[in-house]
């Protein structure tokens, strides 16, 4: 999110609203942008030097300062093509049927997970056996994306 708004004030200074719209508009309608969102990672951008607020005709305006572009620079050098198109294909991903399964798998795996580490602080001699389990998980999951 912050990445994204801080290409968004790279282009042109602007208030939180407008930003949130922009948002909305490069994902092309796959993403809606909300206040619970955006205006957070607004606050902690200005925290962390990276972007200023500067009130004009009763609003407040954002803009990029020198270490929001030094910080857009460090990601450029990690990430490949165009952000924006980046940005559009992930929101699409996200209302996928197949993000949507994977969500649900997830959200019942973190349910047990937390049921079976709660069964080891009870049974602390059963640790081995979970741990066994995750570390095979976790080798299952780095050969599946290699």
């Amino acid at each position: 999110m912050q990445i994204a708004i801080l290409h968004l004030l790279k282009e042109e200074s602007m208030h939180g609203y407008r930003i949130m719209k922009e948002l909305e508009e490069r994902a092309e309608g796959f993403y809606s942008a909300s206040a619970g969102t955006v205006y957070p990672a607004l606050q902690e951008m200005v925290e962390r030097d990276l972007i200023a607020l500067e009130s004009k005709e009763d609003k407040k305006i954002y803009f990029i300062k020198e270490n929001g572009i030094g910080r857009l620079e460090e990601y450029s050098k990690k990430s490949e093509g165009d952000f924006w198109s980046e940005w559009k294909a992930r929101w699409v991903w996200q209302s996928s049927e197949e993000a949507i399964q994977l969500k649900n798998v997830i959200d019942a795996w973190d349910i047990e997970l937390k049921k079976a580490i709660k069964e080891v602080r009870r049974n602390p001699e059963n640790s081995a056996k979970l741990i066994a389990f995750m570390e095979e998980t976790i080798k299952r999951l780095q050969k599946e994306n290699r």
